[in-house]
Formats: structure tokens, sequence, C-alpha cells
């Protein structure tokens, strides 16, 4: 099954709210990937704060994205 993201919201501490077309809403935690290539980046918080839907997925200003399939299998139900 293919995953489309509907709405992404940016949390504290570098977590995403997301909803998929299907209506489930899952949680992301960014943080292990703001130690890598691209995504450092997302470490400055207005940068971070530029998430957009994009297509079927989400990106931030600086053209940084991530798979759908990944938000939905590594993102969460319930957060904190």
């Amino acid at each position: 099954m293919y995953w489309t993201v509907k709405s992404v919201t940016p949390l504290e501490n570098y977590w995403l709210q997301l909803t998929f077309e299907n209506n489930e809403q899952r949680y992301y935690d960014m943080k292990p990937l703001l130690k890598t290539g691209v995504f450092c980046s997302l470490r400055d918080p207005k940068m971070f704060r530029t998430v957009k839907v994009a297509f079927d997925s989400i990106s931030w200003d600086n053209n940084v994205d991530i798979a759908p399939e990944t938000l939905y299998h590594d993102g969460v139900v319930n957060h904190k």
C-alpha cells in the first residue's frame, strides 16, 4: 500500500504530527536523522518549522524530504 501524507505539523523537540490519506495520525521523531547528511540543516528550528506537504509526502524549504512509507512505518501512534 502507498501512504499519502495529507497534513503535517512541526512539534516541540523535533517531532512531526502527520495525518495520512486514510485519516490515520502518526508522530515521527526527527532527532535521529538530524545527525546525518542533508538532515543536519533541520536542526535550525526556523528551518524545521518550514515543513509542508509536498506531493504525497513532506519537504522543507531547503528541499529535504522523506518518503511517506518511512514516515508511516517508523511513526508512532502515541507521542510523549
